[in-house]
């Protein structure tokens, strides 16, 4: 036994330290990660909460503040691009399409997931459009979207083209986005924006 332990003894502790080190990281890191999810998610809550003023109106102010505490603290988490955007609803609501265009482009360039990616380039679209920008938003949406975002992304790619003047295309693009929805709900907005098409060619 003690030849065996002089052979052996050395790699079995360092073995079982190591493995040691390894489960003990892991847990480490697990409750890092849910630490770090936990407080992200309070201070998202904490930035909704801004916009329930009794004027109805978000605190600016706070917003600003709560956002740059999630980038700063959290930056790159799914909970910190929510952030962004609802800043950039902010912005949007307060006529600062600068600024909104600034934090949806910087979800755009790297989102968290792909849904986050699409929801971020779709309304950065319909910033651009407001500032009279619809060529370099059209060129924002090409490409192959998501089945789940295809009717939205091309009924948006129609309206640009409206703004541009290209019926034709805008026409095709309102159908692509109608063929992508159910009968029910290819009813209603995008129906008329069709229709506002056929009277203009009539």
């Amino acid at each position: 036994m003690k030849d065996w332990w002089q052979r052996n003894g050395k790699p079995l502790v360092t073995g079982a330290l190591l493995a040691l080190i390894v489960v003990l990281g892991w847990q480490a890191w697990q409750r890092y990660q849910t630490n770090q999810s936990q407080g992200a998610s309070i201070l998202y809550q904490q930035l909704l909460e801004t916009a329930l003023t009794p004027s109805g109106q978000a605190d600016t102010a706070q917003v600003a503040q709560i956002a740059g505490k999630l980038k700063s603290e959290f930056g790159g988490t799914t909970y910190a691009q929510f952030g962004s955007l609802f800043v950039a609803k902010v912005a949007v609501d307060n006529g600062k399409l600068d600024d909104a265009a600034a934090e949806l482009k910087a979800v755009a360039d790297k989102p968290a997931t792909a849904t986050l990616g699409e929801i971020a380039r779709q309304r950065l679209a319909r910033v651009l459009a407001a500032q009279n920008k619809a060529e370099e938003a059209l060129k924002l949406l090409a490409g192959d979207a998501d089945k789940a975002f295809l009717a939205g992304r091309e009924e948006l790619k129609g309206d640009l083209l409206v703004q541009l003047g290209r019926t034709d295309e805008a026409h095709a693009a309102y159908q692509k986005a109608k063929s992508a929805l159910s009968e029910e709900a290819a009813v209603g907005g995008l129906q008329m924006k069709l229709d506002d098409l056929a009277k203009g060619d009539a």
